[in-house]
């Protein structure tokens, strides 16, 4: 079973929103969960089987066919329209055939799949049949006689005859009127226990089924671990671009990366996740269109590492999920529930980065800052959790330069306190940009998995910060800006040379600035055991699973926002 193309749902979706389409219902049937994500969420993905799935469908997509009139149907002479759209407000239902063959008034739909045919006794699973079911009765509501359709598997070139049979018919309109009742009743099935079906569906990343399953039973024995039903690592990899006046373009399927005319780097557009514009560089109206129809987005910062915002094509159309996260804001309770766990986690990982990497005695710290994460927890408000992290962040910069090596101090890299905007030294500098990086990725996490990056719930919303980015930055700020940061500096990537001193601010030159990014996404691409669900992922998709359990939180649908908390 394979879904389809975003692109295609979105131009039903928005078209017609009342009407159901064949496809959508085949997904329903297969899983009633992926059906609801996909029509009433309007959430979608693709992986190496839904691309595979529209190449294998080009010769039937490549145009758009409208059936002949009942008339000229009438002709004994047969006929083949592809690509056909019908609809019906009546039964209300909508598809898109992949084929009609008609022979008089008879037209039979068939539909193609890539896989080969399935080893049971009708020779197609429930859910293509219902599909195919759909479109005959469409094809009857438009006054032609269909009594059958066809099954096409690509993979083993085998057709399949399927009746329309009074049971068939039955079974289909029964669907249509389940879905529409989960539909109208605004609750999201729950996900499939340990099925085989979420293999390969390429919306296992947005349902999470075996995560959401687990953290519902938590404190209950559950029957099976979790699996890891998507890459450990993504493919595509952020392109960052430091050239000063360069500007970007688009060749075929690769962006030019070019200086006073002269191409200096290129990446593959399918290898590319974001694009990283740092400072004064431009990108041509080619190369944005691409990206924006790729969902790709281009992102924009100082050449010191400032946020400035993002360009990217339709947002994600989960508006349902955004109008929770906006009454998780509103409603203090569960504001003050997730900024809890928020800085219980920052608090926890940054005494773990302490307890691992400080020099010397520090018990007593140590012991601070667990009755600092317990306090946290139990914060009866926001003021009073704002002043525990405050007092939590002092003991643990305080101590931060125990975790730089004494070398590496003696040449150069001090450390008293936090400051910033500027930083006024070395070290402060590589927090910064650090920082600004992790800012970027989780803004990008967010939006990707329908949240709204700039509405918060401890980071109050402010012009153009995001803040809610920020709220989920806080237990990772140990974990990965300033691990990348003390390995950078205690394993010599930077030094003190490195840096430039202007007026009260310090700022990395930009070669070292290119080494100190490097450092940065080998730290995301790291792989690590996941604490709570048991498998290896690397820590760019640790960043996406938690906005997007954070999504399925403030949805209701789980009863706590899991904090990610390293061994």
């Amino acid at each position: 079973m394979t879904h389809n193309t975003a692109s295609q749902t979105t131009s039903v979706s928005t078209e017609q929103p009342e009407l159901l389409p064949a496809r959508t219902l085949c997904e329903y049937a297969f899983c009633p969960r992926a059906g609801y994500i996909e029509w009433v969420q309007y959430d979608n993905a693709d992986n190496f089987i839904t691309l595979d799935g529209t190449y294998k469908h080009r010769r039937v997509h490549g145009r758009e066919d409208e059936l002949p009139s009942l008339d000229a149907a009438n002709d004994s002479a047969p006929k083949i329209a592809r690509s056909v759209l019908l609809s019906s407000k009546r039964l209300g239902f909508i598809a898109i055939i992949d084929l009609v063959e008609l022979t008089e008034d008879l037209a039979v739909p068939v539909e193609y799949k890539r896989s080969k045919k399935p080893d049971n006794p009708e020779g197609a699973w429930e859910p293509v049949r219902v599909q195919l079911c759909v479109q005959g009765l469409l094809l009857r509501e438009n006054g032609y006689s269909c009594d059958h359709g066809y099954i096409y598997y690509i993979d083993s070139k085998e057709r399949v005859r399927i009746p329309l049979e009074e049971s068939l018919i039955k079974r289909t309109l029964a669907l249509s009127a389940e879905f529409r009742r989960i539909t109208e009743a605004a609750e999201i099935p729950p996900p499939l226990e340990n099925s085989p079906k979420c293999n390969g569906c390429s919306l296992a990343p947005i349902c999470l089924p075996d995560e959401v399953g687990l953290l519902k039973e938590r404190g209950l024995s559950h029957r099976f671990e979790p699996r890891r039903l998507v890459p450990a690592r993504d493919d595509a990899m952020p392109v960052y671009v430091q050239v000063q006046g360069g500007y970007v373009g688009k060749s075929g399927d690769t962006l030019s990366i070019k200086e006073k005319g002269k191409k200096v780097a290129e990446a593959k557009l399918f290898e590319t996740s974001q694009l990283v514009i740092m400072g004064n560089a431009q990108v041509t109206t080619q190369a944005l269109q691409e990206l924006m129809r790729r969902g790709i987005p281009v992102i924009y910062m100082s050449t010191g590492g400032w946020f400035y915002g993002m360009a990217l094509g339709p947002m994600n159309r989960n508006i349902d999920l955004r109008l929770h996260q906006y009454e998780a804001v509103r409603n203090a309770e569960s504001a003050l529930i997730l900024s809890r766990q928020f800085i219980t986690g920052k608090i926890r990982n940054c005494r773990t980065l302490l307890r691992r990497n400080a020099r010397g005695e520090i018990s007593k710290e140590l012991a601070e800052l667990m009755a600092a994460a317990k306090k946290a927890a139990t914060a009866e408000n926001q003021n009073t959790l704002l002043g525990i992290e405050g007092n939590a962040a002092r003991i643990y910069f305080r101590e931060f330069s125990r975790m730089i090596k004494k070398e590496s101090m003696e040449n150069g890299f001090t450390f008293q306190t936090r400051n910033r905007r500027p930083p006024k030294d070395p070290v402060n500098a590589l927090l910064s940009l650090s920082y600004s990086l992790l800012a970027k990725d989780l803004t990008v996490m967010c939006t990707a998995a329908g949240l709204d990056p700039f509405l918060g719930l401890f980071h109050k919303p402010r012009y153009g910060r995001p803040s809610l980015a920020l709220d989920l930055m806080e237990e990772f700020r140990p974990l990965i800006a300033d691990s990348v940061t003390l390995n950078a500096i205690n394993n010599g990537i930077v030094t003190s040379k490195d840096f430039v001193y202007g007026g009260t601010g310090v700022n990395l030159k930009p070669g070292a600035r290119r080494k100190f990014i490097m450092a940065y996404e080998r730290r995301m691409d790291q792989l690590i055991r996941h604490p709570l669900f048991g498998y290896q992922i690397s820590y760019r998709r640790v960043l996406d699973v938690q906005a997007r359990l954070l999504g399925r939180f403030v949805s209701g649908e789980l009863p706590e926002y899991p904090i990610f908390l390293t061994r």
